[in-house]
């Protein structure tokens, strides 16, 4: 497992990998911050999320739940204690006005926003975010992910 995240490029071929580092990602996260979520369908955006909110859930001690991809209802979100965590996937929205009104951009330090596809939206508010962006490499056999603007 990598030692460093920040503005790194990590290996997450494997599941193993992917959820060692979402457990790993969980350390820098103390609400407030808004996720952005780059990268081809399948390479591992929504598996990365589901192990970020389990580990959120362990260290609460709250349940485990099924952590689905928010494709067809665009929002899910889960309350874990005093922390929700809004899991948009953007890949649907059709315009601008769409996205207006999902009303993605509400700062609250008690959320983390994680929002797959965000180049599908503008931010207007010029919010900071924390760029994850996926990738496929060596001919689709393997997948890595670099992180940019974690504090």
């Amino acid at each position: 497992m990598p030692t460093a995240i920040k503005d790194s490029k990590i290996d997450i071929t494997s599941e193993r990998s992917t959820k060692e580092l979402a457990e790993k990602f969980t350390q820098y996260l103390e609400g407030g911050e808004f996720i952005f979520l780059y990268g081809e369908m399948g390479v591992g955006k929504t598996t990365f999320v589901k192990y970020l909110i389990h580990e959120f859930q362990k260290i609460n001690k709250s349940s485990i739940t099924e952590i689905t991809s928010p494709t067809f209802n665009l929002l899910n979100e889960y309350q874990i204690n005093d922390l929700k965590i809004k899991h948009y996937d953007l890949f649907r929205v059709k315009n601008k006005l769409e996205a207006i009104n999902l009303d993605i951009f509400e700062k609250d330090n008690n959320t983390i926003t994680l929002i797959e596809w965000p180049q599908l939206i503008v931010n207007e508010n010029k919010i900071k975010s924390i760029d994850l962006n996926f990738n496929y490499e060596n001919e689709l056999n393997n997948r890595s992910v670099f992180i940019k603007g974690i504090n």
